[in-house]
Order: structure tokens, then sequence, then C-alpha cells
């Protein structure tokens, strides 16, 4: 694919930290060719290195603080960032398939490609942590696109084609946590920063296996000193990847068996067998000894073919069973004599089908320092250069909480990603509701969510931030967790059930009732707070005695209920029709018999009623008295709601009379005249069959009669006088009752004397 980077004239360094050496290669890819700037190879003095394996990290850091300081001499230039190459010990791979679509026709760029590919990464470890039943902490290092499709229909590149969908059948491999963290610390102690990291197969078939040959079906295999990496091509893409753990090294561990010497001559008798008829050695006696390299061949034979038998298991295994066409072969483990013969015979094809490759497939790579390298030994390291082209595949590393986390550099890494790599709990990020209520009403169960806590606070080098904020290498990121909220709360009266009257028509007047509720059996009042795991059932009818109570008047005979002939426990339900001959009185005591459970529950249904109608009457003379010093406050200019501008003395009225309030309309005119009802359930006998009542009071210093109410309280007063609450000018209104300040909702007696005026400005001279 395109790279995603500038690639042209970008200088690149890349190492192969391998088993026995680390090579470094200093270069830049120029009108499509890579030019070699310098190159340097450096063995470990100790095996500080096995298997593929960094054992000693200070060690291996300071081989590539040589080797970089080396190589930083041969280019005069300082080198701060290299690419690196992990080996396949405990590899996974993960095949996927991901797809973007586009509302309309779309124009693919680099970016789009990238975006499709990182896409299909983060597919891949998705798919891999379901399934990774270990609790080792795998990491993606390198990934292969396969195949492309625009459309639906395979292509081979997407850039500049319009298109409604693109998606990409895509390989990625993934290694240990351990393997990861060792290369990047090793790496630090050289003082380098990684900008690329992929895996060893990955980049030698970069150089091994050009983009021309991936139509066949070929193996490339990377024999190291401590792992043998292998990887398949068939249909023009890179199909799989594998590893076994087994190489160079164990040639050189049977030569010092045989031999008596240490681990490096060893490793030299392997090499220069290859090169010379004999070798002479020093064994661990002293003694002088040679060596032929037939002899070496012929210790190293047994080693050799079981070594290449496993390969061959490893290619059919990543073939589908079957042996591939052809195989190339790099690293140096692979030039011990017979290796080639024997991988041949493993695979059942013809021995010139598998060869060693090194200056053979670097015709594009030019060397522009003196005698280099263009063997076997050098296809992986210029691989690794030539990756940092393709794809960038990094780890950053931030501090989150004061723990460092390693985050797969994707381009857009978050706090929120730095959040689930450390294990901190989602729930701490988004802000949390108290506990919830649950209760059933009417047999149907109810929940009624906690108040919302406060979320979390986030920092990002201590700026404020949140959980899209992007980060970055190095950044540290502060989260305090979020908190709960209350649990959940909620009155009875709160209920939507409850917020309806039941309206039924009584003698041809309608009138308003207001529903009421049993909670675990037993009738609760409006101000009831609700308790988890309530049973609630919502009174959706009154029996005809009920509503003559509620009324606070008698019950006649003649009951009819939707014209049909009732008694006074028949039930009563929304718009249904209730008549009774007025005339023909009765007492509760010429009903029929109620048991004391029946009289109990009236009693309370009629003590919820009135508290219900009390609340209704107290709101509605607040909201008036409200409404009306709000207007001449507005006209005074004076800010804020209309309650603020209140004088104490009329709060001080609304709070002390609040169950004292009466108001105009009563039961007994509603049963008897056809007015419309909405007074007071408690009201006595006497005071309802007294009617409308005149008054006569003095008001600033003139008699005035109050009419059509039953009683009166101060505030009626504005009713019958002419006073403008509009014309206050800034000042305040003074009201006073017998020559005291008078209260909003004081009981008023004939003879009174109020007055009621605008306090006079204060003169200024």
């Amino acid at each position: 694919m395109a790279g995603v980077r500038e690639g042209q004239g970008q200088l690149v360094f890349g190492l192969d930290i391998g088993t026995r050496s680390i090579v470094g290669t200093v270069g830049v890819l120029t009108n499509g060719k890579f030019h070699v700037l310098g190159q340097r190879i450096r063995e470990h003095e100790t095996r500080a290195m096995l298997d593929g394996q960094i054992h000693d990290i200070n060690k291996v850091g300071e081989t590539i603080r040589i080797v970089k300081e080396q190589l930083e001499a041969d280019i005069n230039r300082k080198l701060t960032e290299v690419c690196i190459a992990a080996a396949g010990r405990v590899l996974r791979t993960v095949t996927t398939h991901a797809e973007l679509e586009y509302e309309e026709d779309h124009e693919v760029t680099e970016e789009d490609i990238y975006s499709l590919s990182t896409l299909g990464v983060e597919q891949a470890y998705e798919e891999f942590q379901k399934n990774n039943d270990t609790e080792i902490k795998f990491y993606c290092v390198g990934y292969t696109p396969m195949r492309y499709y625009m459309n639906g229909y395979q292509i081979s590149n997407l850039e500049g084609h319009k298109v409604r969908s693109m998606a990409v059948d895509l390989i990625a491999t993934l290694l240990p946590d351990d393997v990861v963290d060792g290369l990047y610390k090793a790496v630090e102690i050289a003082g380098l920063h990684v900008a690329n990291l992929t895996l060893e197969p990955i980049a030698a078939i970069q150089v091994a296996i050009p983009e021309k040959f991936r139509m066949l079906n070929m193996a490339l295999v990377d024999v190291g000193a401590g792992t043998s990496d292998i990887s398949i091509t068939r249909d023009g893409a890179i199909t799989a990847y594998g590893m076994i753990p087994v190489a160079g090294d164990s040639l050189t561990e049977i030569l010092i068996q045989h031999c008596l010497v240490d681990f490096e001559t060893a490793e030299r008798i392997k090499r220069q067998t290859g090169e010379r008829d004999s070798v002479e050695y020093q064994d661990i006696m002293g003694l002088t000894q040679v060596i032929t390299a037939r002899e070496v061949e012929e210790i190293l034979a047994g080693k050799v073919q079981e070594m290449t038998k496993q390969v061959a298991d490893c290619i059919r295994e990543l073939n589908g069973e079957k042996a591939v066409s052809a195989v190339f072969v790099v690293g140096g483990g692979g030039t011990i004599p017979g290796y080639t013969e024997h991988l041949a015979k493993e695979l059942g094809i013809v021995k010139e089908r598998v060869a060693i490759r090194g200056s053979e497939v670097m015709q594009s790579i030019e060397f522009e320092i003196e005698n280099p390298r263009r063997d076997s030994l050098m296809v992986t390291p210029i691989g690794i250069c030539l990756s940092y082209y393709e794809q960038c595949n990094n780890f950053i590393f931030v501090d989150f909480n004061g723990k460092r986390v390693k985050l797969y550099d994707n381009g857009k890494l978050s706090v929120a990603d730095a959040a689930v790599q450390s294990d901190f709990s989602n729930e701490d990020l988004f802000p949390k509701r108290g506990q919830a209520l649950t209760f059933v009403i009417n047999g149907k169960s109810r929940i009624v969510r906690g108040i919302q806590g406060e979320a979390a606070v986030i920092r990002v080098n201590g700026e404020s931030a949140d959980i899209y904020t992007q980060v970055h290498n190095g950044d540290r990121v502060d989260v305090t967790p979020s908190t709960a909220g209350d649990p959940a709360s909620l009155e009875l009266s709160r209920l939507p059930e409850l917020a309806q009257n039941l309206h039924v028509v009584v003698n041809g007047t309608k009138i308003d009732l207001p529903r009421t509720a049993s909670v675990n059996g037993k009738l609760e009042n409006e101000y009831y707070l609700i308790q988890d795991n309530d049973d609630i059932q919502v009174q959706n009818s009154y029996t005809v005695r009920e509503i003559a109570e509620f009324m606070d008047v008698p019950l006649g005979g003649s009951i009819l209920v939707n014209d049909t002939p009732a008694k006074p426990d028949t039930r009563v339900y929304e718009n249904f029709t209730l008549t009774w001959d007025v005339n023909a009185t009765i007492t509760y005591a010429d009903l029929e018999d109620e048991t004391e459970e029946e009289a109990a529950a009236r009693r309370a249904a009629k003590e919820a009623a009135r508290e219900a109608a009390e609340k209704a009457e107290r709101e509605a003379a607040e909201k008036a008295l409200l409404q009306a010093v709000a207007e001449a406050t507005d006209e005074a200019g004076i800010q804020g709601d209309a309650g603020a501008a209140i004088p104490s003395q009329a709060t001080d009225t609304i709070h002390a009379t609040e169950n004292t309030v009466n108001t105009s309309g009563t039961g007994s005119e509603a049963g008897l005249s056809g007015n419309t009802v909405s007074g007071s359930a408690d009201q006595s006998q006497d005071s309802v069959s007294s009617g409308p009542v005149e008054m006569a009071v003095i008001v600033n210093k003139l008699p005035v009669t109050l009419k059509g109410k039953s009683s009166y309280v101060f505030v009626d007063v504005f009713s019958f006088i002419n006073f403008d609450l509009k014309a206050s000018d800034g000042r305040s209104i003074v009201t006073l009752l017998n020559g005291r300040n008078a209260e909003y909702m004081e009981p008023l007696s004939s003879g009174d004397v109020i007055d009621i005026y605008w306090e006079e400005r204060e003169k200024k001279f």
C-alpha cells in the first residue's frame, strides 16, 4: 500500500536486534530505491538474548548504544529515532475483514487507506482478545493487507478510486507484552525512541519477495540464531506468518559438546566451516585441535534434519497442509551446509527451488558505503528500514494516575484508551446515578432513576480535558473518578396516576375528586415518600358515601348512579353522574351498617381528600398573592423573582395561615344551587348552609361593603377598592389593619379599619 508518511527523502535508522548480533542500518528512500548510508554489526559479548528474547536488557541496551554511536560517526548526524523488529516468539496471528462505507462517492486517499488498515488492526485485536484465555497481554506488532475491495470487487490499489465502500482482508500479528517491552527498554537505554515496530518476517519479505513474485505460492524462512520466522505468499498477498523457536544456536550448542569449547569458539567453528575446508581451535584443556568442514556437516546433520523438518511442518500448516512451490532462505542460520537440501527433501520439492537469498534480492538497494555486506544476513535489517515507509506501527507511553501505560499508537489515541489500558473502571469516567427506586403501582413494576452525580475530572499535562482528548507519548493524564448522585426520592403526590383529579357530576354540578392511593394495603397521604419495593394501588373510584363526606353535605334519599338506583356503598367512577333527593335528608346512622375496617378506610379517605383540598387552596391563594405583589414590584423596578420582593409580613402570613385558609364556594352550594365546587372539605355544616354574607369595613376612611363570600381575608379588600398596584413608582406598599401591620391572609371582621397606601419617598435636599 502507499505509505502513510511523506516517504521519499526521510532518513531511517533500522536495528535488527538478533539473538547473536545487532545489525544497524541507516538509509533513505529516493526515487524508488533505498540508499544505504551506514551499516554496522556488533555481536553480543555474552548470551544476553536467547531464542529472540532479551534476557539482559542493560547489556543489550549498551550494545545498541555502541552501534548507534558508530553509525552517528559514519554519517556525521545525531540519531534519535529507530525502527525495530520483534522476533516471532509465541507469535499469534489473526486474519480479519474490515470495511468502510460512504453515503456518496468518495475518492480514496492515502489517509483513507491508512484508516481502513487501522480499523482492521483494531478489529483483529478485539477478535484476538475474545479468545485470549491467558493472563498475558498481547500487542499488535505488525500487519499486512492481503486483499483490498472496492464496492465489493477485489482491487490491487484503492488510491484515487471513487468508492461507496472499501474493504480489506488483513492479517495482524501479535506478540506478548514482555517481548515488546524488553525491546523498548533496551532501545531507551541507548537514548533512542522507537519510531516504528514491525515483525521480522514482515520486514524480511519487503526485500526477499517483491510484490511481483507474490502471485506464486512461496515461503520465506528467516533463520536467525534463536528463531526461524516463516511467511507465506499466494495470489499476490502475504497470507500467513509463523515461527519455530529453533535456529542457529541449537547447532552451536551441539558443537560445544562435541569439541569441548565455549560458545564463542563453537560459533566461530560453525561459521568458518562454511568458508574453509578445516578450522583450527583450542579446547577447554588448552589443546590445539583441527576439525574439517566435512566433520562439522556430519556432526550437525541430524540436528539440521530435525530443524528443517519442523520448518517444513510449519510451512505446510500455514499453507493449508500442502507444500509451497519454492522457498527463499535468509538469515545467518540458514547458511549452514546442508540446510537448503534437507528443507527441500522434507517439503518434497526439488532442491533447486530452495535457495539462500542475499545480493540476488537487493537489486533496488544502493550501497553508498565501502565494502558493504550484501549477504542474506542483511535482508532483514534493510527490510526493517523499508517497513517504516509502508506502515507506522508504534507504541507510546503515557503516565495515567502515576502508572506507566503502554498504548498501541493508531494515530487517534484518547484519554479513554489510556483509561482502558490501565484498567481504570469505565464507570468511574462517567457520572454515576444514585440508587434507583423500584416499586409496583397498580400491579406494574416501575423504576425511578437516581440523581446523576458529577463526571470525572480529567487533566492532561495539567490542562482541563475530557475522555476524547488525544494523548501523545510522554503525556501525563490525571483522572479523579466520577461521583454518584443522591438516591431516587419520590412523593406519592408526584405519581402521574395521582396528578389528574377524578371528575364526576353530582346533582348537575361537576365535582373534582382528588385521587388517593394505598401503599402496602394502608391509605397514605400525598406527602408519603415512596420506599423501595412498595406496592401502590391508586383509587380510581369513590363510594357515594365518600363523595358526600368529601363535599361535607348530607346524603339524601333516592340515590341514582348513572340513572340507576344505588346504595351509599355503590362505587362511582370517572365521568359518572350521581343524584339524590336533597330534601330527603338522612343521617349515616340510617345507612346500612359498615364494618370497623370500612369505617376506618372511609375516615382515612376523607382525611386524605381534605388534605388534598387544603393544599390546593393554599397553593391557589399563595399564587394569587404572589401575582399581585409581583405586578407591583415589577412596576417599581425591583429586580429578581416575585417571591423575593414580597414584604416580610406577607410571607409570614402565608405560612401562618396555611391551616386556616377559606375560599369562596362550598360543597353545600354545589349540592343545592348548582355552582362549581372547589372548597375546603372540613368546613362546618353551619358555615356551609349560611351562604354568602355581606361585611362592612372602613378602607382609607371610607366605608366598603364586601359581598359574595361566606368569610373574608385581608387580601379580598383589593377586589372592592380602586387601588392601582402598578403605580408603585419605586415605593413600598403599606397595609394596616386596625392600626397594625396586616397579614394578607388574616381573617376580617365587620367594622375593621383598614389603611392601604404607598410609602412616601424620603425627601432629599
